[in-house]
């Protein structure tokens, strides 16, 4: 059966259409944000495989190495105890999404779908910590750490990370979004609260906490100030620290340096390919449920 168009007056633009002049435009963005957001990935990684003899800073730049090389690499792991560092980051990041999830979502359920007395104050001051940077919190955050007696470890380095107000939000979203009269009606089968979160409101808010797990692991990865502020023993750094100990030692070969940055951003990149899939899904299941 034909369908007709909708009657449109002549000359009136076809929206679903673009015309020539936006998709030249269209194109010109697209490159643009890719060369300011994947070139100086790029550049990096072609410096770590350049040789010595090789210019570093000539423009425009020459992004094929003539001679690639991976001695930068075998440096990186000559001056820094690499796998050490890269144990110690996992562990960090690790411990923060397992408790991050945990805690967002217990959290999220009891902000979404329980009644209590200070509930709406509760949420302010949950909002009013995302308005503050993580500077203005970092001295007391290390007295509290050091009066713990976690200075220096890695528990120090975890535990304010354990949980975040963002986090929280995320998953106090996604459970709002789960029907009160379902779990109103296991609550009256008798469900505890653990069986309602386990079997009725996790099955809904996965898919956000798929995201809530891989923002937490990124933001633990790349933290650098916090267990720059906490680590005193060079042998308890985690990677970001232990490369900024390799620029500061390196700082007379940039090649050295721009290897030391790869091997730190490699397995961000990694983890984001292979659960791209995921973090998607649940970024747009929290959009149209929220």
């Amino acid at each position: 059966m034909k369908i007709n168009r909708p009657w449109r007056r002549r000359g009136e633009a076809d929206f679903a259409k673009p015309t020539l002049q936006g998709l030249i435009f269209r194109y010109i963005l697209l490159v643009f944000v890719m060369v300011i957001t994947v070139g100086p990935f790029i550049w990096q990684l072609s410096t770590s495989l350049k040789g010595p003899f090789e210019d570093i800073y000539m423009f425009p730049p020459n992004l094929i190495p003539a001679e690639p090389t991976l001695e930068n690499y075998a440096e990186v792991t000559r001056t820094i105890p690499v796998v050490s560092y890269a144990w110690h980051s996992l562990l960090v990041a690790l411990a923060t999404v397992v408790t991050n999830v945990i805690f967002a979502t217990a959290a999220g359920y009891a902000l979404a779908q329980m009644q209590f007395k200070g509930k709406a104050i509760l949420m302010i001051l949950i909002l009013s910590t995302l308005l503050l940077p993580g500077e203005v919190t970092l001295t007391s955050q290390y007295l509290t750490v050091k009066s713990m007696g976690l200075a220096n470890t890695l528990v120090g380095v975890f535990l304010p990370g354990a949980i975040t107000a963002i986090n929280v939000l995320l998953m106090t979203t996604a459970a709002a979004a789960v029907p009160q009269s379902i779990l109103d009606a296991a609550a009256i089968d008798g469900a505890s609260v653990m069986q309602r979160i386990r079997h009725i409101l996790w099955p809904n808010v996965k898919g956000m906490a798929s995201v809530v797990a891989l923002m937490s692991f990124i933001q633990a990865w790349d933290d650098f100030l916090w267990p720059l502020v906490v680590l005193s023993d060079p042998e308890k750094y985690t990677l970001t620290v232990g490369m900024e100990y390799l620029k500061s030692t390196m700082s007379n070969n940039p090649r050295v340096v721009a290897a030391g940055t790869m091997i730190a951003l490699m397995p961000i990149i990694l983890l984001f390919v292979s659960t791209q899939k995921q973090f998607f899904r649940g970024v747009e299941a929290g959009g149209v449920k929220g």
